[in-house]
């Protein structure tokens, strides 16, 4: 069973705009993180990034911050690109299922037209809440 740790949590008041760090929130099931716009019923509720592959991307030059990809939790310890669709994540009381491996960007973000690339699209996961709990930075979270 792979163990990791939060590292950060962001949320974004509406869709398009840049996800800010909060230190702790409530994860809602069917929903997602609670007033996080990308929240809603369906399949990309909760999106996660290894904070070492944000690392590895800073070092070449990027200098992003927590949130800066739009993701919504930021994992050190487990790399989640190799975690396949299905898969349950838990932290405390609160479970995630793994929904998609990665997106397809339609348009480029702004760390894009800045630095010639982005990882999210193949280095984020995406899941869904399938039970509720309060997560905070410094949490632990299994993948069971």
């Amino acid at each position: 069973m792979a163990v990791g740790e939060i590292i950060g949590i962001n949320i974004s008041e509406k869709r398009g705009t840049q996800k800010k760090e909060i230190p702790e929130v409530d994860l809602v099931k069917g929903f997602g993180l609670e007033n996080d716009a990308h929240g809603g019923n369906w399949h990309r509720q909760v999106s996660l990034l290894s904070f070492e592959k944000i690392t590895e991307f800073n070092e070449r030059g990027a200098r992003v911050g927590n949130g800066a990809f739009g993701e919504n939790i930021i994992v050190s310890g487990i790399d989640l690109r190799l975690l396949p669709v299905g898969s349950q994540i838990r932290i405390g009381e609160a479970a995630l299922v793994v929904t998609q491996i990665g997106k397809e960007c339609h348009k480029h973000c702004q760390i894009y037209a800045r630095v010639g690339d982005c990882i999210m699209p193949r280095e984020g996961i995406f899941a869904v809440v399938v039970a509720e709990g309060h997560i905070k930075k410094g949490d632990k979270l299994e993948v069971v």
